[in-house]
């Protein structure tokens, strides 16, 4: 007899085991597999900054044991200035994060099997009708749903998801201690999350220092491998060279150790919006779609966001007498995708694609901008306010978007 779920979940980080989380509280029975090993998991994929805002800590009742730090304000760094919002939040310890909701999941009944690499969909009538994973073994389920990050085994097979190179970001980060967050030449860090612009250090993207308590933070950068990564980026510079050249210049990190038994956090994620999220009886959820806020690279509130969407539309699927997991029925969770997780997708992007393009000194004066304006106006920008937007324009900025506009027209 062959083994069947009512879902199975390939992917046990945010978004898989979230998705699990809000499936077996519904008492449907759900299988989730992880690659990595249980005893060292999540050391692979214990890649990320984890910084989060109240808006999910309470939506997903995140608990103060995952938590390293709560934070107060979040802080914008260009090469010479700097603007301060007091916007509070929390600093994760991610292995904890994940390895709670793991625990989560399992308490209301889901099964998890590590060691369990999911290589392959299995295709019955030109549908998924489950999956192969760890070498030749097979489970079948009435959804399968895909939350193995960029790696997207099943929906690149199902022609799902299309991952482009050019709109890869990449990262690397580490946590250091004996660092000096309240420098007297640049703004107290003290309980914030700081991110800075600044081409000379990360070309085409951005860097950060999350303070994480005491004397100790979480520092690392990311760009995506974009034009303006191309046109500032050294020769023969990897990413670990750029880390290493700030660590060496900021006088904040003159005394910085990196704490005894840590690890490098290395990952990607893909700055594009999706083609689709679903198909017959198949979800792709998190940074496999992909999920990740493009402006700032917060991915966990919205990957997890998208698996509780995945979650309701799976709920409203099975529950029927006859349950419908046709893509006409889970293209429910498309729209929750756009409506509810991701909302002003594609305005982000322009967004993040003008700010990436800009020049360091267009950075100086963007801080001179936000200084300048309301405490409201970085919300409304943020929010994809186009009148806020033109508050931060010049007419100066005019060769910018010209230049924005040539890289986007046809050629």
């Amino acid at each position: 007899m062959s083994e069947r779920f009512d879902v199975v979940i390939a992917g046990a980080g945010p978004a898989g085991a979230q998705c699990a989380r809000d499936l077996a509280q519904r008492e449907y029975d759900v299988l989730v597999l992880e690659t990595e090993s249980e005893d060292e998991f999540p050391r692979q994929s214990n890649k990320s900054t984890a910084g989060t805002f109240p808006s999910a800590m309470t939506a997903f009742n995140i608990p103060d044991d995952v938590v390293m730090n709560y934070t107060d304000d979040v802080v914008l760094e260009s090469p010479n200035d700097h603007y301060v919002r007091t916007q509070t939040g929390a600093v994760l310890e991610f292995a904890d994060f994940k390895r709670w909701l793991v625990a989560e999941g399992r308490e209301h009944g889901a099964t998890y099997r590590f060691d369990s690499r999911v290589s392959a969909p299995i295709m019955e009538g030109g549908e998924i009708a489950g999956v192969r994973y760890a070498g030749d073994e097979e489970v079948y389920a009435d959804i399968v749903v895909d939350a193995t990050g960029p790696a997207a085994p099943l929906a690149k097979k199902l022609g799902v998801c299309d991952l482009e190179r050019d709109h890869q970001a990449i990262g690397i980060e580490y946590e250091f201690e004996n660092i000096q967050v309240d420098h007297p030449q640049h703004a107290d860090l003290t309980d914030s999350m700081m991110l800075r612009l600044d081409h000379d250090l990360a070309p085409g993207g951005y860097s950060w220092i999350f303070h994480t308590g005491a004397d100790t933070a979480k520092v690392g950068l990311c760009y995506i491998q974009n034009e303006a990564h191309r046109e500032n980026a050294r020769d023969g510079w990897a990413i670990d060279d750029y880390l290493e050249y700030w660590l060496d210049t900021d006088p904040r990190f003159e005394d910085a150790t990196r704490i005894e038994g840590t690890q490098a956090h290395r990952g990607s994620a893909h700055i594009q919006p999706p083609s689709s999220v679903s198909t017959d009886n198949f979800m792709a959820i998190g940074d496999t779609v992909p999920t990740i806020d493009p402006l700032w690279g917060e991915g966990i509130h919205k990957g997890m966001k998208s698996a509780r969407a995945a979650a309701a539309t799976a709920d409203a699927a099975l529950t029927p007498n006859t349950p419908d997991t046709s893509a006409d029925s889970l293209a429910v969770y498309d729209r929750l995708w756009h409506s509810d997780v991701a909302p002003n997708q594609r305005k982000r992007l322009l967004m993040t694609e003008l700010l990436y393009l800009a020049p360091n000194d267009r950075y100086d004066q963007l801080m001179r901008d936000l200084h300048r304006n309301d405490s409201d106006t970085l919300t409304e920008v943020n929010n994809g306010n186009f009148r806020a937007m033109t508050k931060l324009f010049h007419l100066s900025d005019v060769p910018l978007l010209w230049e924005y506009a040539q890289q986007k027209l046809p050629v």
